[in-house]
């Protein structure tokens, strides 16, 4: 992806605190503290830091994140990427060398699946 296939992009060096809604593709490479919401893509760059809670239709990380996420379709944490929470998502990606403390509850249908169900 390029800069210009972004709706929005934070660049490195930026700080944002607060709430932030959008459509389509965000890009943060800064500081962010709040709380997210889009049936977007979500892309936090490596050098991000992303402390809140995060509800997105796609999320890509190679940066860090800590807080509560709900990804709709497909998380993807790339090699460095950091996250510490709970995080929902119907579709699990992790590559070698991300790091991933917390929980994972994966869904399908829209349903979290108990372990009795599965």
């Amino acid at each position: 992806m390029g800069k210009d296939d972004f709706n929005a992009f934070l660049g490195k060096g930026t700080h944002y605190e607060g709430k932030l809604v959008f459509q389509g593709t965000v890009r943060l490479d800064g500081s962010f503290n709040g709380e997210i919401d889009s049936q977007g893509t979500l892309v936090v760059g490596q050098d991000a830091e992303v402390k809140g809670n995060i509800s997105v239709e796609q999320l890509m990380v190679s940066g860090k994140i800590e807080g509560e996420v709900k990804v709709a379709n497909r998380a993807v944490f790339y090699k460095g990427a950091q996250f510490l929470g709970n995080l929902e998502t119907s579709v699990l990606v992790v590559e070698e060398g991300a790091k991933i403390h917390g929980q994972v509850s994966m869904k399908t249908g829209g349903k979290i699946e108990s372990p009795e169900t599965m």
